[in-house]
């Protein structure tokens, strides 16, 4: 398995909106092939920044949902990009199990 966590902060006042738009793209993974979790938080002392905590079953499970195109009504990645003030950060991770998890999957 691998992790992802995103860090991303929304243009002041807009963070709110930023969770919202990454909501409904997790309703949209919601048994998607690979992906174990797709969690989005607000930052209780900054509201303008939204964390993405992400489990894929592997690599090619989060590829392939980045590929896959957005519906006609769903967000797109340039709807997130537009609301952000400044870059995501991505910080990869390595999985070692936890709550939440698939128990066959874990290590």
């Amino acid at each position: 398995m691998i992790g992802r966590l995103m860090t991303m902060t929304a243009h002041a006042g807009r963070g709110g909106e930023l969770a919202a738009v990454l909501l409904r793209v997790a309703e949209r993974l919601h048994g998607f092939p690979g992906c174990e979790i797709y969690l989005i938080s607000q930052d209780a002392a900054d509201p303008d920044t939204v964390h993405v905590t992400e489990v894929w079953r592997d690599d090619a499970s989060a590829q392939a949902a980045l590929a896959t195109p957005s519906p006609a009504n769903d967000p797109a990645p340039a709807d997130v990009l537009a609301l952000l003030s400044t870059a995501p950060r991505r910080t990869g991770l390595t999985v070692l199990g936890g709550v939440g998890l698939p128990a066959d999957d874990q290590p």
